[in-house]
């Protein structure tokens, strides 16, 4: 058997049924390249390795877990990389699909990992914390619309899939579970560049209970901030376009 660390975030799944229906809330056909991220017990795993025609890996940073799982799903030997997947390298040449009961802990790090071989992954499935899942489905005007919002749907379809109850892991966690799906735009948000974007939508929120021009008032034109209504909005009003029409008239 292997122990849980609870340093790492580990609470595996032991819930079949789940475990079917994440499987299946990810669509494949024959010869897509998969990632799993952070297999542990093998819980989603074993289902993964069951589609047929695949080119399956799995990043998993706990070396006990890979020695059991290679040993329990003798088919994974030589699928697994041995690392944490923030310091990963792309796994794959060409496009490929993400899956993953996610690390809690890190769970919003990983998407900011999406966001970097966004060019290459264009479908996520993944189980979250339920409020990391809410605020990255999100809509503008809902407290839980944030940066993490806006920046994953100017690039991916967000879909709430299902909640999970936390007695289907082992130990139950303290927080409830839910499954989202990405779904990379074909016409991802016209932005001026992905720096301007990012520091636009992060300076925004970094002051959302203010009108939007106090936070950004160096990266405007005085004229604009003081005629365009739009900076008489907070952060958490604006869409995803109105942030992306906005990136094309900063200084």
């Amino acid at each position: 058997m292997y122990t849980l660390k609870k340093s790492l975030g580990q609470h595996f799944l032991k819930d079949e049924n789940i475990s079917r229906q994440i499987v299946a809330s990810l669509p494949v056909t024959e010869g897509q390249q998969v990632l799993e991220v952070g297999p542990g017990g093998g819980a989603i795993t074993k289902y993964l390795l069951q589609l047929p025609g695949i080119h399956f890996k799995a990043i998993e940073l706990d070396t006990e877990k890979v020695q059991y799982l290679e040993k329990t799903y003798p088919d994974i030997r030589g699928k697994l990389i041995n690392v944490s997947i923030l310091d990963a390298e792309l796994p794959f040449e060409g496009p490929f699909r993400m899956i993953g009961n996610f690390p809690y802990n890190i769970s919003t790090q990983i998407m900011f990992k999406v966001l970097d071989w966004r060019q290459q992954v264009d479908v996520v499935v993944g189980m979250f914390q339920k409020e990391v899942a809410q605020r990255i489905a999100a809509s503008h005007g809902n407290k839980e619309y944030g940066i993490l919002s806006v920046l994953l749907q100017a690039f991916y379809k967000i879909e709430y899939l299902f909640e999970v109850h936390e007695n289907c892991f082992n130990p139950p966690p303290k927080v409830k579970s839910a499954v989202i799906r990405l779904t990379r735009l074909e016409q991802p948000a016209d932005i001026a560049s992905e720096r301007k974007f990012f520091v636009l939508v992060k300076t925004a929120f970094g002051q959302r209970r203010k009108q939007v021009r106090n936070p950004l008032k160096t990266m405007f034109d005085k004229e604009l901030l003081a005629q365009d209504p739009i900076f008489s909005k907070r952060a958490e009003e604006l869409t995803v376009a109105d942030f992306a029409a906005l990136s094309h008239k900063m200084i």
